[in-house]
């Protein structure tokens, strides 16, 4: 999380902490959709409107996702807010001195990848693919993670409840389409657990 002092193995872990890879999906899209792709994370942000329309023109299987996708992005800050509500809930000291997220900045680092895990399940959504992680960023980020002392359970909680708040706004027929894009980031985040 966030700390005016990080040490240069944490900032280290940071640079290599990118959890989303698009390697996977160069030999099915074309090299300027993986461009849009590739651009909007190295950026840190979600798709634009412009960047998926783009895609669906460049891709037309993947146009029934992009509603989705925009839905999403555009309630991110939402979604984010309805998961951070559920973690202090769950763990209403969690914020004051002696939490795992105290003192503010690291909170905030916390709800800020609240948002960016919602980003990167949204690029997985757009490209109708599963395979939008990177193992390599995922290990580095675990070891962010332990590094920082990251409380886990929170993280997992509010990743499960940022998959809530994003499948209570779609059809009922819609969310089962969409839950293993949440699913695959959850389990991801679960190993983290296990060492």
């Amino acid at each position: 999380m966030s700390n005016p002092q990080l040490s240069e193995k944490v900032l280290a872990l940071i640079k290599k902490s990118r959890i989303v890879s698009f390697r996977s999906w160069q030999d099915t899209y074309p090299d300027l959709a993986m461009t849009k792709f590739q651009d909007a994370d190295d950026q840190g942000r979600y798709l634009t409107e412009e960047d998926l329309n783009d895609l669906q023109i460049l891709i037309p299987a993947i146009a029934e996702s992009i509603p989705t996708v925009k839905l999403l992005s555009a309630q991110a800050p939402q979604i984010v807010d309805e998961a951070r509500q559920q973690v202090l809930e769950t763990f209403p000291k969690i914020t004051q001195e002696g939490g795992g997220l105290y003192p503010t900045e690291r909170a905030n680092a916390c709800w800020r990848d609240f948002w960016h895990f919602l980003r990167c399940i949204t690029y997985g959504i757009a490209g109708q693919r599963l395979d939008y992680l990177s193992s390599e960023g995922l290990k580095y980020m675990q070891d962010l993670y332990q590094e920082l002392q990251v409380p886990l359970d929170a993280m997992i909680l509010g990743l499960g409840a940022i998959k809530v708040a994003s499948l209570k706004r779609l059809e009922p027929e819609r969310q089962t389409e969409f839950t293993p894009y949440f699913d695959r980031l959850i389990e991801e985040l679960k190993l983290f657990e296990t060492i």
